[in-house]
């Protein structure tokens, strides 16, 4: 990981012993060299739909000539980072997290997708798994009916699985709500992280088949970095799987002071081997805000500053939904008591 800032400012704690965390703005790290795509570690989907890419693009330049006028003319950005030529956003689907061509939200004719209640970044999983799944019971419904029952239902479950609910995310000062869907598997308490500055508190969360999977931001914050890591797909319930499967870390800095840093960790299981994340540094997000989802059965944990202001709410055991459980939450100073707090 790489390193803290070292012209920082540390607040301390109420008992005036040493400084806890961080609290300067961190500068933006530049983006992992591995981090080429939105979905780092590849996939079988991932690679045909980009080859459906070149036969979209040669069917719009053949056949819808002024489209691809148009999509040029509302185009912003300077440099196209795909390999490829950019046509129109869904060329760019897999690459925004580099930066490059984009187009705002008024000008892209596919934000109907984003309406549809599942996840967008998994649509070609769903039509395809699931389509399978449904020709499959189809086929042998034809013969055996009451055979048909169990790829139907296997069907299903994909479909469920890429769900996508609305969320309301709990309003109030320091609050830190959970990231992920899923069972709160581990809760520990750090002597320290390099990232944060001090003592942190690191909450485990494990998501099955049957959660939502996408990621959601704890806090209002700024991205200042990502690493990937490639690694093993052990089963997300065992604890070493934090340490040796595939996974993504984001390192976050608040955006309102003190300017906490948090981490979150998109770790792959056994099932689950695609992670999607399509922030880059610098990106500024909401509280609550999908940043990116994990395919299948996995693990994410959460990272934040364990001083005296911080109170834990998650328990071991409790299920929690992301952008709307509350894991644990800062006492909120006023202006005054925080700007006299001694610093260094």
């Amino acid at each position: 990981m790489p390193p803290a800032n070292t012209d920082s400012t540390a607040v301390m704690s109420e008992r005036g012993d040493a400084p806890t965390a961080l609290t300067s703005r961190a500068p933006l790290e530049p983006m992992d060299s591995s981090i080429t795509s939105i979905q780092p570690g590849g996939g079988t989907c991932m690679q045909l739909e980009l080859a459906w890419g070149h036969v979209r693009r040669w069917y719009l330049k053949t056949f819808c000539k002024g489209y691809v006028v148009r999509m040029a003319a509302l185009r912003r950005g300077d440099k196209n980072v795909c390999p490829f030529e950019v046509l129109d956003p869904r060329d760019v689907k897999f690459y925004r997290n580099l930066g490059g061509y984009s187009w705002d939200p008024q000008d892209d004719p596919f934000t109907w997708r984003d309406r549809l209640g599942f996840a967008r970044a998994g649509l070609t999983e769903l039509w395809m798994i699931s389509g399978t799944f449904f020709v499959i019971a189809g086929i042998v419904g034809w013969f055996v009916p009451w055979l048909a029952i169990v790829p139907g239902f296997l069907g299903l479950c994909i479909v469920w699985f890429f769900r996508n609910p609305r969320r309301v995310v709990p309003a109030g000062a320091g609050l830190v709500v959970s990231p992920a869907d899923g069972k709160v598997v581990h809760i520990e308490e750090l002597e320290f992280d390099e990232f944060i500055g001090g003592p942190a508190l690191l909450i485990g969360i494990f998501l099955s088949v049957f959660n939502v999977h996408i990621n959601r931001t704890p806090v209002a914050a700024r991205v200042i970095g990502l690493t990937y890591r490639r690694g093993k797909f052990l089963n997300a319930l065992r604890p070493e799987s934090a340490r040796e499967n595939e996974q993504v870390a984001i390192r976050l800095e608040e955006s309102s002071a003190p300017h906490r840093r948090m981490i979150v960790r998109q770790i792959t299981g056994a099932i689950a081997r695609r992670i999607v994340c399509w922030v880059k540094p610098g990106d500024e997000l909401a509280a609550g805000e999908q940043f990116g989802m994990i395919k299948l059965g996995s693990r994410t944990e959460l990272v934040v500053p364990r001083n005296a202001e911080l109170t834990v709410v998650a328990q071991l055991g409790q299920m929690v939904k992301a952008g709307e459980s509350v894991l644990a939450r800062y006492e909120v100073r006023s202006a005054e008591t925080t700007a006299s707090l001694p610093s260094r």
